[in-house]
């Protein structure tokens, strides 16, 4: 990230569901008097692989092709299709997707797949970046399905968000949020 992300605010009145009218219904947010801010998200996931798997995307030997790249385009084409996959979505002009993906043997085997979204915008990227990570997740499952069919995917989070109300900076992968 470019800039380093403060602690997040204490929570200190209820939280209200947004996306919900006063008669509990489903809605879209109005979010035309809202000012136009800088606004990223980082979101982070991690698959889990058999030490074959991984050993296979390294050395990039899988029949399919270069799984790494397609995951890669995958997660970009996805953050930018958000608000057509999630109903409530705001389509959103991103200036930025950039993903990471880490090959790692410690602590666990597998892929942790980062995705940073910015825009210049009325709402946040948290959406976008969480799904960047998940198409990414998946389209390394699709492409290592044939020879290893244990894969998990978890560990799918906001890891931090800046711009709008108050910015959000997760500590850790547990869910403690700084501050």
């Amino acid at each position: 990230m470019s800039q380093r992300i403060a602690p997040a605010a204490p929570v200190t009145a209820e939280p209200q569901l947004t996306h919900v009218n006063q008669q509990g219904s489903a809605h879209m947010v109005d979010i035309s008097g809202k000012g136009i801010t800088q606004r990223e998200a980082v979101a982070s996931g991690f698959i889990h692989l058999l030490p074959a798997t991984l050993s296979c995307l390294r050395q990039n030997q899988l029949k399919k092709g270069d799984a790494l790249a397609v995951a890669r385009i995958a997660a970009i084409q996805a953050a930018k299709q958000t608000s057509l996959l999630i109903p409530l979505c705001h389509p959103l002009p991103l200036t930025s997707v950039a993903v990471e993906i880490e090959l790692t043997d410690q602590p666990d085997t597998g892929a942790r797949i980062t995705a940073t979204c910015r825009t210049t915008g009325q709402t946040g990227v948290e959406m976008e970046a969480l799904t960047a990570v998940s198409v990414g997740c998946l389209t390394i499952y699709d492409m290592c399905k044939a020879i290893d069919p244990q894969m998990q995917i978890d560990q799918i989070y906001l890891q931090a968000k800046i711009g709008g109300k108050r910015d959000f900076s997760r500590s850790s992968a547990d869910g403690t949020s700084q501050g």
